[in-house]
């Protein structure tokens, strides 16, 4: 079993111009997207019929305005949107933008919660090589322009090992992982939410099976990645994208001293019984 998780050419092949664009497109997106939830406060309060309204127009203004900018920005490109049908002519393309506009749009419609994200990322030849994961109710943008490096020790001093996983889809891999690890589970919103907290050393695993779509990873991984973190599938094979089936059912984030260890627990799980 492999645990490397994409080799360093895979993370060089995005020019600084890329990794601006997302950085910067993320942000923007965020802040209009707070500009939003501010303007339903003001207007019809925190009824709970119109905070669906407010994740239904937040999912379609955070769409629209990726798509447009995107489309001026990169015309050559394609583009890959959770908020649009798949258009398989970017299965032609070398370069994609994997999309979601609005990353954990359950959480963005309970404020005052902070969990939620936007997710731009440019995959090259399916490897995620520049992105952006806008965390706007904290205020902060991690991208691969500006990768932050990573906790001396992982950020572990003074706390348990802690792994993530899915509220709503935990599954048996998390609770394997965690136990080959000496870990405690915790649970999160957003994709971005969860990796984000590895990258600050705030957990030190994020283990994720039972489904995804592209976009709800490739701009999380390309940040990780950028960090020096360990991302892969399960079974230690390199996260691609840009394929025909948009669905990524698992993956592994976690500190590199982590890896080999969680990824023998991982394929422990899959070979126990269902729970």
């Amino acid at each position: 079993m492999s645990a490397d998780s994409s080799s360093p050419a895979d993370r060089v092949r995005a020019d600084a111009a890329d990794h601006m664009l997302a950085a910067e497109l993320a942000t923007q997106t965020g802040a209009l997207l707070l500009t939003l939830q501010e303007q339903y406060r003001l207007d019809v309060g925190s009824a709970r019929d119109h905070l669906d309204d407010l994740r239904d127009a937040g999912d379609r203004l955070a769409h629209e305005f990726l798509a447009g900018a995107l489309a001026e920005a990169r015309p050559g490109d394609a583009v890959l949107s959770e908020e649009a049908p798949d258009d398989r002519r970017r299965l032609g393309h070398r370069r994609v933008w994997i999309i979601d506009p609005l990353d954990g749009t359950r959480q963005y419609g309970e404020p005052p919660r902070t969990d939620w994200g936007v997710h731009v990322a440019l995959a090259v030849d399916g490897a995620p090589v520049a992105g952006a994961v806008a965390l706007p109710g904290e205020g902060v943008t991690l991208s691969t322009a500006d990768p932050p490096s990573l906790p001396a020790g992982g950020g572990q001093a003074g706390r348990p090992r802690r792994v993530i996983t899915s509220r709503s889809r935990p599954g048996s891999d998390a609770r394997f992982v965690a136990a080959a690890l000496g870990a405690e589970l915790i649970t999160l919103g957003s994709v971005g939410a969860k990796v984000a907290a590895v990258i600050r050393g705030e957990a030190d695993a994020y283990v994720h099976s039972g489904g995804q779509s592209e976009w709800d990873s490739a701009a999380p991984v390309a940040v990780a990645l950028a960090c020096g973190l360990h991302a892969s599938r399960l079974d230690g094979r390199p996260l691609r994208y840009n394929r025909p089936d948009v669905e990524l059912p698992d993956l592994l984030i976690c500190r590199p001293a982590l890896a080999e260890a969680a990824l023998a627990a991982a394929a422990a799980s899959l070979g126990a019984p269902a729970s």
